[in-house]
C-alpha cells in the first residue's frame, strides 16, 4: 500500500532524533530546477507565483540559499491543515518506519519524496507556470518520473489536492486507487457539505490512522473514526469510500506555526 499526500507551503524545518535523514530519490533533477530558479528576478517570480513584492523577495532569497542549510526531514517539516492532521508529533520510531516505507509527498520542487528525506525551506506549487518551455508545467517535468517510481500493482490510497495528483493520478492503475471523500453534516441544510479546512485535516488524520495501524490493504479502510469521521455506506463508491463528521473534532490540531 501506497500513502500519497503532497506538500505544504508553509516549513518549519525539523526532524525526529534518531533517525537519520534520507535521501530525496528525484534530488538531481531538483537541483537542476532549483538553478533555473535562481536564473529569475523578482518581477519574475512575483508575476509566477501571483505573490507580493515583499514576498517574491523572500522567495528569492530562499532560492538563492536552498540547499546550503536549514533542512530537516520532510513529514516534520510540511506545516499546513494536513500535517495537522497528520500528528505527527504523535508518531513513535515504529510508526516513523511503517511511514517511510508506505508514505509518499508529492512535491513541486522535489517530486517525491519519503517522510525521513532532507529538505530545504522552498516555494514552489505543482500548479505554477514557469517562463521556460523545459519547466513551464511541471506536471510534465515531473510526471513521468513520478510514475517510474510508484509499482504499478500497489494499492494507493489517494490523499492529495487535485492540483497536486494529477501529476500522477492519472498514470496509475485506476483500479488501485482508492481516494476518500470527506463531508461535514449542515444541520441547517441537513445536508453534506465539503468544508474545506475540515476536508484537509481529515486527510492528514486518515494517514495518520493508517500508519498507526498499519493498514496495509484496504480491507479496513471503512473503520476509520477519527476526528468525528463515520463511514457512509450510502454515499460510497468502491474506490471513493465517504466519511461524515457531524461535529468536526479536528479543532486545535494546527500546527502551522509551531
Amino acid at each position: 500500500m501506497i500513502i500519497l499526500l503532497h506538500s505544504s507551503k508553509t516549513m518549519k524545518p525539523s526532524s525526529f532524533k534518531g533517525l537519520k535523514m534520507s535521501k530525496p530519490e528525484l534530488l538531481e533533477d531538483s537541483k537542476q530546477l532549483t538553478e533555473y530558479l535562481k536564473t529569475l528576478d523578482i518581477k519574475q517570480l512575483k508575476d509566477t507565483m501571483k505573490v507580493s513584492d515583499k514576498l517574491a523577495v523572500e522567495v528569492k532569497n530562499i532560492i538563492n540559499y536552498w540547499g546550503e542549510d536549514n533542512t530537516g526531514m520532510a513529514m516534520f517539516t510540511f506545516r499546513g491543515d494536513i500535517y495537522s492532521g497528520l500528528q505527527v508529533d504523535s508518531f513513535d520510531k515504529k510508526d516513523i518506519e511503517f511511514a517511510q516505507k508506505h508514505l509518499l509527498i508529492i512535491s513541486g520542487l522535489y517530486g517525491i519524496l519519503k517522510p525521513l528525506d532532507e529538505v530545504s525551506p522552498y516555494r514552489l506549487e505543482m500548479g505554477y507556470k514557469l517562463p521556460n518551455k523545459k519547466y513551464s508545467s511541471l506536471y510534465k517535468y515531473w510526471g513521468d518520473k513520478l510514475s517510474a517510481l510508484i509499482n504499478k500493482k500497489d494499492l494507493v490510497i489517494n490523499l492529495t489536492s487535485v492540483e497536486y495528483g494529477k501529476v500522477i493520478i492519472p498514470k496509475l492503475d485506476k483500479n488501485k486507487i482508492i481516494t476518500p471523500v470527506f463531508y461535514t453534516y449542515n444541520p441547517s441544510t441537513h445536508k453534506n457539505t465539503t468544508v474545506a479546512v475540515h476536508s484537509k485535516i481529515a486527510r492528514g488524520a486518515f494517514a495518520h490512522w493508517l500508519i498507526k495501524n498499519r493498514a496495509n490493504n484496504d480491507k479496513d479502510i471503512t473503520k476509520f473514526n477519527e476526528i468525528g469521521y463515520r463511514y457512509e455506506p450510502r454515499l460510497s463508491l468502491p474506490n471513493s469510500p465517504t466519511f461524515v463528521c457531524h461535529e468536526f473534532g479536528g479543532k486545535g490540531l494546527s500546527v502551522r506555526l509551531k
